[in-house]
């Protein structure tokens, strides 16, 4: 199996692991990325995800050497996305932890994570562009929308590597961490999201996730009613607050206490 699946409490890690491809993608496992993404969908004690490539490669594309047979990556508009899980509308976050390259179909996975966070050395970019590839997983529509269309058509057209720093400058990339870390910071920042309610959370993630093509006024009465059904975990977390749930291990300014400079007022933490 080239990919594997890993469970701690409530992170879920998925694992890419073809060293002899560099990650490259195959149909195969394509299919059982996606089949891994929908079992964590199912799993309601499975809170956020990560998805990291073993042996120093986060995903290099499509296989280009199986491209026209039997075991190439599917295409086709209904169904999974080439890369496999690229089409779910997932409920729950999921982190890329980049090591080395994330290239080419490799860089449409990462765009699909809602956050990405690369090694020091890690590279991004549009590396089909030598080979006449084209973008078809979401690359021309996500990367845009992440880093704005002037810089998205610079990477796009030129095909260039992206360095980890650049990344984060752009916000490609959401944290950047030392070489080798990327999977243990992934997870632990998936456990921290993980801690908290999370009606809400996956609520806020819906509207903003929802809000894209939407005009203002529509945009804001979606976040309205993502927001009213979730009230109820919201008044619950507001009686733990005012309980004293939130008033230790907060640092100064955000304790709710309004007499104090700096005081915010709904930032009791999970609790």
């Amino acid at each position: 199996m080239s990919v594997r699946v890993e469970r701690a409490g409530p992170v879920t890690t998925v694992v890419l692991s073809r060293p002899d491809r560099r990650n490259a993608v195959d149909g195969a496992t394509a299919r059982q990325l996606a089949a891994a993404f929908r079992e964590f969908e199912a799993d309601d004690g499975a809170r956020a995800a990560v998805l990291w490539g073993a042996g120093g490669t986060f995903c290099s594309g499509a296989d280009l050497k199986e491209v026209g047979t039997e075991r190439g990556n599917r295409v086709a508009a209904d169904g999974d996305g080439p890369m496999g899980p690229t089409r779910l509308r997932l409920s729950k976050p999921v982190i890329a932890a980049v090591t080395g390259h994330a290239v080419a179909g490799g860089l449409e996975l990462a765009l699909w994570c809602d956050l990405r966070v690369a090694e020091e050395d890690a590279v991004f970019g549009v590396f089909c562009r030598r080979w006449g590839v084209p973008l078809i997983d979401g690359g021309t529509v996500r990367l845009p929308r992440l880093i704005g269309a002037s810089r998205a058509m610079d990477l796009v057209l030129t095909g260039r590597p992206v360095p980890a720093a650049e990344a984060l400058a752009i916000g490609l990339a959401n944290r950047v961490v030392p070489t080798g870390t990327a999977r243990a910071e992934a997870e632990a920042l998936a456990a921290e999201l993980a801690r908290f309610p999370q009606a809400c959370l996956r609520s806020d993630r819906a509207s903003l996730l929802d809000q894209e093509g939407r005009d203002e006024e529509a945009a804001m009465a979606a976040e309205l009613r993502y927001g009213q059904a979730v009230l109820a975990e919201g008044l619950e977390g507001a009686a733990r607050f005012a309980a004293g749930a939130g008033r230790h291990g907060v640092p100064a300014g955000e304790t709710g206490d309004a007499t104090g400079p700096g005081a915010l007022g709904e930032t009791g933490g999970p609790g």
